[in-house]
């Protein structure tokens, strides 16, 4: 780290390439954004092409160098070559978040769909194995880096009726500690951020009486940004967390403070 570099310095990701999975839109796309302005090359990597390659073009249009790639976290084969692509394309491969995710249907565990039980675990947990296990690699070829894992509050508490998407947000805790300990000594660092509720178009379309009671379960009064959730992500990529490894960083408005 550089010591006389000073916080949020438009070119603290200059010469640094990023992979961002779920980066068509909501808190991909912001941080793939947030990285693209602190001079980093992206590539957006989304099951959404369209949306991917829509996205890129404007952080192109913007100046930024970004390109686009679909990617299916589910294929271990599809994230061996989003991120083939991204370290062939850009010159090797720096930086990568893991955010891809789904929801999920929501129902009692009793009763909750066996379909949909391997279907959210796919996305949110064995999308986040094949993604470490592919990006470490080629970060560790490219000299070091760091990886930013989502994610969320209910990867450290229980929430009713969700029981597929909370077991596979704590298996991503998991993940994120036992891969940091593997990699601290070996240049590569690797975090968690943990958001609360956030404002993104997977909630548009609640009706208000559900967002209001989500915006309820925050002290802070309102749902978070994706912006709020991507600086978070740009500070654990960034040299400036330098001595941060394996840990997990709240964006939830105190809602695990509670």
């Amino acid at each position: 780290m550089n010591p006389n570099s000073t916080p949020h310095d438009a070119g603290e990701f200059t010469g640094r390439n990023a992979l961002v999975t779920g980066a068509a839109s909501g808190i991909g796309l912001a941080i793939a954004r947030r990285l693209a302005a602190g001079g980093a090359a992206v590539t957006l990597a989304d099951f959404n092409q369209e949306g991917a390659a829509k996205a890129a073009a404007e952080l192109t249009a913007s100046g930024a160098t970004a390109i686009a790639v679909r990617v299916d976290v589910t294929d271990p084969a599809s994230v061996e070559e989003a991120v083939r692509t991204a370290a062939d394309r850009l010159g090797g491969l720096h930086l990568a978040v893991n955010n891809a995710g789904i929801g999920g249907v929501t129902a009692p565990t009793g009763q909750y769909p066996l379909e949909e039980w391997r279907r959210v675990i796919a996305t949110n947990l064995d999308g986040v194995f094949y993604s470490l296990r592919h990006e470490i690699p080629a970060i560790l070829a490219s000299g070091g880096g760091a990886i930013v894992n989502m994610a969320s509050t209910c990867g450290t508490h229980g929430f009713p009726n969700t029981p597929a998407y909370t077991a596979a947000k704590h298996g991503v805790v998991g993940l994120t500690k036992t891969a940091a300990l593997e990699y601290a000594a070996k240049g590569v660092r690797i975090n968690a951020v943990v958001p609360g509720f956030i404002d993104t178009p997977l909630l548009a379309a609640y009706d208000p009486a559900k967002r209001d009671l989500l915006v309820g379960l925050h002290p802070a009064g309102r749902l978070g940004t994706a912006e709020e959730v991507a600086e978070m992500a740009a500070f654990l990529l960034s040299d400036r967390a330098s001595f941060v490894h394996g840990s997990l960083h709240l964006v939830d408005g105190a809602y695990a403070a509670r």
